[in-house]
């Protein structure tokens, strides 16, 4: 019997770059679909809205984070009323950017850095986890208009980049949304002016993105900030205040005298004939 000494065919190598995209669901999937079909419009989620043009996130917003018209006026940078004026007469055709570019108030590359700052920031909190659904509008442009769009994907690693420099420097998420109070530890590393401005205005009664909102500040770079101080000691989250204990009255034991007098003194028919019998002795 002779042997012929074939060699096996190859087994098919998977290409692992496309195997990982294949494998990636975003943090929103729906996102990500938006993204694939280059959609325009805006992307509401439970924490924030992300604005698409184009399958490209334009804008961001959040209750959590500063928008860009607090990172712009709050330290000068423009002044509130010229923002006002460019968002009033901004239109489909002129955005509030293009306005303030035209205008003169702002240089592109300060407009490109404090909208990307903004943008990242707000989106950092509309990409949380969420069981809510997100609901998507076709066709809704932001009256900022178009300053630097950003890839969907390059946005969601920026997102984990962020979560994962939290969890590294204090893995415990409750600072980021309870009061705030100082703790005064002993043996604190020496911290610098950002974060000892930020430790004065901690009260017991402010929470990270309220600090930041007072200060003008991105508020994830804040949460860098307050986890660092919890990690030294420094700060803690304020305990929920325990519930007051409901006292119940004893119940009523009255003697049948007792019980005579309260009917007495709680009919208000006596008690009218009370006030006669007053009115009349006081003639």
């Amino acid at each position: 019997m002779t042997m012929v000494g074939t060699p096996p065919p190859r087994l098919p190598v998977r290409d692992r770059a496309s195997a990982t995209e294949r494998a990636w669901g975003g943090l929103s999937p729906m996102l990500t679909r938006l993204a694939a079909e280059r959609a325009t419009g805006v992307l509401v989620r439970a924490r924030g809205t992300l604005y698409l043009a184009e399958g490209m996130v334009v804008h961001a917003e959040s209750p959590a984070a500063a928008g860009l018209d607090a990172l712009l006026t709050a330290h000068g940078t423009l002044a509130p009323e010229v923002w006002q004026d460019a968002v009033a007469r901004s239109d489909g055709r002129h955005g509030a950017a293009r306005l303030l570019l035209d205008g003169g108030h702002l240089s592109p590359g300060a407009l490109q850095l404090c909208h990307l700052g903004a943008l990242y920031d707000a989106a950092y909190f509309a990409l949380a986890p969420s069981s809510a659904p997100g609901r998507f509008r076709y066709g809704v442009a932001h009256r900022l208009g178009p300053v630097l769009p950003v890839q969907v994907a390059a946005l969601e690693r920026e997102t984990l980049r962020r979560r994962d420099l939290l969890d590294r420097i204090w893995p415990d998420a409750t600072p980021d949304e309870a009061p705030l109070e100082r703790t005064y530890a002993s043996g604190a590393p020496k911290l610098t002016t950002r974060q000892q401005t930020l430790l004065d205005r901690i009260d017991g009664t402010r929470t990270a993105t309220g600090l930041a909102h007072g200060l003008g500040r991105q508020s994830f770079h804040t949460l860098v900030d307050v986890r660092r101080l919890v990690a030294a000691g420094l700060v803690a989250p304020r305990a929920p205040a325990a519930p007051e204990p409901v006292v119940h009255p004893p119940p009523h034991t009255h003697t049948p005298a007792a019980a005579e007098q309260l009917a007495y003194t709680t009919d208000p028919h006596i008690t009218l004939l009370k006030r006669l019998r007053d009115a009349l002795e006081a003639l």
